[in-house]
């Protein structure tokens, strides 16, 4: 079996999360990386005998790298796939796909010049049970999708963050990083093209002066729509109606309520947040290490209810229930034994068997799309028509 040979451009956050995947799938292999902080290049080189550069501009360089995983912060996303794509490397790119749609063009014109496959993810729309959702709404017991209804309650903005992490201008705050899962899961789930957006969002903070909450409408074609609601502020927890499984799978333990504003607590600059963030880092002393082990169950993103014309469909972590007409049915998922393995099916499908992905260049743009038109909504007090929209494949 070919492995792909992976290089990897940002040893930060969004590489600890996709770590486990990388290590245990068998179809992959890191052999480089990139990051400024000596520390993670010194613990990369250690972990996984590959060469550990400074600059991405070196690690595209390698030839040992036949795909570049961009994982560094969204601001920079686009010029490192463009790199990427400049050396021929295949482009493996974290959601979102960049803070622009302008970017997101010259990512795909990019890869589209040098012949190379872009696949951005990953999203929890990869997630195993929003994907047998999705094929058990292809099945058409259920008919024709009419209405989705998702909503998430975490305390994604009191996490320790970078200071331009509370810069809508430079990618942060919910709608870039959450709303980008939540809008993929359910333009899958609706199948068709998204049509309009109208939205509010909520800044509240003062201290973390960016969007940690919003309320979205989505029209699609056909009529469908799609109600989306997220709240980042660390209150109430919707992994309370996910039977207390936390958004990777693991089991959380509701006891420990708070525990994201009990750690920032002591901070008290925007500098001390950085550090705090950075001790949980790749490479970092305190940071978790050892082998990874697989959740024991799939990973979610909040509540997801699909409103069919016989019927509502849920994916959940441990499953797909269906409420039907006369009866409830539940079609159980074996626990994932490498988590996250999706986004490895369609890199491995588009560079080693040629199959198009999903998550493409259009796709991802499509997405950042509706993200930029939500914020437009709330801020002009309209709806936003969209203009850059994919459906789902013909099959």
């Amino acid at each position: 079996m070919k492995r792909l040979r992976i290089g990897v451009a940002g040893l930060g956050r969004a590489f600890m999360l996709m770590l486990p995947t990388l290590r245990a799938d068998p179809r992959v292999e890191l052999v480089a990386a990139a990051d400024p902080r000596p520390e993670a290049r010194a613990r990369f080189t250690a972990d996984f005998g590959g060469p550990a550069y400074e600059s991405v501009e070196a690690l595209v360089r390698d030839p040992a790298a036949e795909v570049v995983y961009v994982a560094t912060p969204h601001q920079l996303h686009a010029a490192h796939a463009r790199l990427a794509a400049a050396c021929g490397r295949h482009v493996l790119v974290e959601k979102p796909m960049a803070i622009s749609l302008a970017e997101c063009r010259t990512m795909i014109d990019a890869c589209a010049a040098a012949a190379v496959h872009l696949v951005v993810g990953p999203s929890h729309s990869f997630d195993r049970p929003v994907q047998e959702a999705r094929r058990i709404i292809e099945r058409a017991d259920v008919g024709r999708v009419r209405m989705i209804t998702a909503f998430n309650f975490t305390d994604f903005l009191y996490r320790p963050r970078r200071p331009e992490e509370l810069v809508t201008a430079e990618g942060g705050g919910v709608v870039f990083s959450q709303a980008a899962h939540q809008v993929d899961i359910v333009r899958l789930l609706a199948g068709t093209r998204a049509l309009s957006v109208r939205a509010h969002t909520g800044s509240w903070d003062p201290a973390r002066p960016t969007e940690g909450a919003y309320a979205a409408l989505l029209q699609f074609e056909g009529g469908a729509f799609a109600s989306l609601v997220y709240s980042g502020y660390g209150h109430f927890d919707s992994d309370e109606f996910c039977g207390w499984t936390g958004e990777l799978g693991a089991r959380k333990d509701p006891a420990h309520y708070g525990a994201a504003r009990w750690r920032l607590a002591g901070v008290r600059s925007g500098a001390d947040e950085a550090r705090l963030k950075a001790s949980a880092s790749y490479g970092s002393s305190t940071a978790a290490g050892g082998q990874p082990v697989a959740p024991p169950l799939h990973e979610h993103f909040g509540t997801i209810v699909v409103s069919c014309e016989r019927g509502d469909v849920r994916p959940l972590p441990d499953g797909v229930t269906v409420y039907g007409d006369a009866e409830r049915s539940v079609y159980p998922l074996a626990p994932p034994r490498v988590p996250r393995a999706g986004v490895i099916d369609e890199l491995y499908g588009a560079v080693v068997d040629g199959a198009p992905p999903l998550h493409d260049g259009a796709w991802a743009m499509a997405t950042l799309e509706v993200c930029l038109a939500l914020l437009e909504s709330a801020r002009e007090g309209r709806e936003i028509t969209l203009r850059h929209q994919v459906g789902l494949p013909q099959r």
